[in-house]
């Protein structure tokens, strides 16, 4: 596969997932928060959850667009948004670790881990994008 096919599939990911999460977070925002490595036995906050939710949608929109308008420019700020949120998410997390269950941390570190890895890993592809 070649590398702007590899970039758009890991946009397209990138934008499917920040959309599930997001819509579920703003729909659903206790069932949401019940997930353990969202509460992480902590006082729920409807408020915070459903402003998450919106964040993940708008975000999933930058991600959706450069799938769609593959340019350098595009795909470089849409990445840049999403690791924005990414690399400090899983900093909080890191830090936040005691709140669970050995079980629970390493699906956790997994997960976020990814989130950072996937954007990075694409960014040097852009290089072979159109500049527009």
């Amino acid at each position: 596969m070649s590398a702007r096919t590899w970039l758009r599939a890991g946009l397209a990911f990138l934008a499917v997932a920040q959309f599930a999460v997001g819509g579920w977070a703003l729909l659903l925002p206790r069932s949401f928060f019940d997930i353990p490595w969202v509460g992480m036995r902590m006082p729920y906050n409807a408020h915070l959850m459903m402003d998450y939710g919106a964040m993940s949608l708008a975000t999933s929109v930058v991600l959706g667009v450069s799938v769609f308008i593959v340019r350098r420019s595009m795909a470089r700020t849409a990445l840049a948004v999403y690791l924005v949120f990414a690399a400090p998410h899983l900093a909080i997390h890191i830090r936040l670790l005691h709140h669970l269950t050995p079980g629970e941390r390493v699906p956790l570190l997994i997960a976020l881990s990814a989130a950072v890895v996937i954007p990075l890993v694409l960014l040097p592809l852009t290089s072979r994008l159109e500049k527009a």
